[in-house]
């Protein structure tokens, strides 16, 4: 992966890793290898997008499609990441990967979500 990226900055690579912990917890990566896609294929596709507004709505879709089938995955998973988000804070870790899943949580509840059970 560090010999297909030379040329990037550090900043872009940062954000291709983040992009692909974010497909790996998604459970993304999973489904292409069950579809029999290339490591190739996934990296020359992924490599090229960026994480923004739709890629988050695309996973927050995964993450709805997940609480029809286990009702309250959302809450316990978005309580987990602010967990996860708090400790790498504390930490002095990078915080991009943990706040990436809280908003792609969050997306999901607030879509999931009755309008007055959010007051």
């Amino acid at each position: 992966m560090l010999e297909t990226n030379k040329g990037r900055s550090m900043l872009e690579f940062q954000e291709l890793m983040t992009v692909f912990q974010l497909l790996h917890w998604n459970g993304s990566l999973k489904a292409m290898r069950e579809r029999q896609c290339s490591r190739q294929e996934v990296l020359h596709h992924y490599s090229h997008r960026v994480l923004d507004d739709d890629m988050r709505s695309q996973m927050a879709l995964d993450w709805i499609a997940r609480e029809h089938e286990a009702s309250g995955i959302i809450h316990r998973e978005l309580q987990i990441a602010d967990k996860e988000l708090e400790a790498a804070r504390l930490a002095g870790r990078e915080l991009r990967f943990p706040k990436e899943k809280k908003e792609i949580l969050t997306l999901a509840y607030t879509q999931i979500t009755p309008a007055e059970s959010k007051a």
